[in-house]
């Protein structure tokens, strides 16, 4: 495979649009919500300048905007949307449907703190939120993995044996504005990555005509949930081998997750998304103080890798799970994953749990590090640990 590819200095919205312009959906329905907005603007751009030929529709919030691109898709099209926190929120009634409906959507996400108080800048609450939507979510660290994951996205939501929808989540303004140097590879290489759709059951198929979003009560309605549970549990292997195909473009891996410096790990961070950047960071400035700590990155949440997960951490002496997301009555919502993933393994690590980041409070490698020391000091309890918050 003769493959090329061109280096710019652009932001992770820009990464995004320019993944969309290369799938070029046949339908883009969307509503502008910061920090999601400049994705949709980029994306605007090109179809105002004819470089797609996606029937762009503006609608008046992001509950249409869902509705729509619901319906798109039921027709057969190739349909992709975008949002953030309240937008994702607004969405809820009609996010659930595109799973019960089995229909293929793309929808990245610059993930942004829910109200109230007013807050536009980064946490996960958006996403956690609706973690049991039915949608399959995957998580960015940088940009590139943002314009990559897409890619990864539409290969797996159109598998004949998943047909779900897809949330590629980014962290709003650290990567959806921050400017990155994003490879981007040529766009013949891509188009016959991505192929073409081929929708099933589509309503508009006249000569075999079908039911979309049809009551079901006792009858049928439970049978539709475990296909769902079917559907879920597919994609996994799915993943997998879609991240074989597309790493002969790129090069990279696409696993479950990453690992950094684990073999000899005494300690090592579980995180997702942008943080995962700077743990890296406070990693190497360990291990140069002689230190052995490493990194546990997840990129896929939804399903949950939970035996992958429990395999290559029942090695590690003590882990420390850093959430951006509070459960409110209950466990963080990734450290509760981890416990479950753990719950079995006949060789648990110690675990201690991390809050961090609420409302786009930045993180500062001395915290990272204060982490780190207390986990390979020993000082774990049960209580989840805030970092950065005032009096917690």
């Amino acid at each position: 495979m003769m493959v090329t590819k061109k280096m710019y200095p652009i932001t992770g919205a820009q990464a995004i649009a320019e993944a969309m312009r290369q799938i070029n959906p046949d339908v883009v329905a969307a509503y502008p919500i910061t920090p999601q907005t400049p994705i949709i603007e980029n994306f605007a751009k090109f179809v105002a300048d004819g470089k797609v030929d996606t029937e762009y529709i503006r609608v008046e919030s992001e509950h249409s905007a869902m509705s729509a691109t619901v319906g798109a898709s039921a027709a057969g099209c190739r349909a992709m949307t975008a949002t953030a926190s309240a937008g994702l929120a607004l969405m809820w009634e009609i996010v659930y449907i595109a799973a019960s409906m089995r229909l293929p959507i793309i929808m990245p996400i610059a993930n942004r703190a829910l109200s109230g108080p007013i807050n536009i800048h980064c946490d996960h609450s958006d996403t956690m939120g609706c973690r049991d939507s039915g949608w399959i979510q995957i998580y960015s660290e940088t940009a590139q993995e943002a314009y990559e994951n897409m890619f990864l996205a539409l290969k797996i939501a159109e598998n004949s044996d998943v047909k779900l929808p897809v949330m590629v989540c980014l962290d709003g303004f650290i990567t959806s504005h921050g400017v990155e140097n994003v490879e981007i590879y040529d766009d013949t290489t891509i188009k016959e990555f991505v192929g073409e759709y081929k929708p099933a059951d589509p309503l508009l198929d006249t000569d075999n005509p079908v039911t979309y979003g049809p009551l079901q009560l006792q009858d049928y309605y439970f049978e539709t949930k475990r296909q769902q549970v079917d559907a879920m549990n597919n994609t996994k292997r799915v993943f997998i081998e879609a991240g074989k195909e597309l790493s002969k473009i790129t090069g990279n891996d696409y696993g479950f997750f990453e690992e950094y410096m684990t073999e000899d790990a005494e300690a090592i961070i579980v995180v997702m998304n942008s943080t995962a950047g700077n743990v890296k960071s406070s990693i190497d400035k360990m291990r140069r103080e002689g230190k052995k700590v490493g990194l546990l990155k997840l990129r896929l949440f939804r399903p949950f890798p939970y035996e992958e997960v429990a395999e290559a951490l029942s090695r590690i002496p003590v882990v420390g799970v850093f959430d951006r997301a509070e459960s409110f009555g209950a466990k963080p919502p990734l450290y509760g994953e981890i416990r479950n993933a753990l719950f079995d393994s006949e060789k648990k690590p110690k675990l201690q749990s991390f809050v961090f980041g609420l409302g786009g409070r930045d993180i500062f490698g001395h915290q990272i590090e204060d982490a780190f020391n207390s986990l390979l000091s020993g000082e774990v309890s049960a209580e989840t640990k805030y970092i950065g918050c005032r009096g917690c």
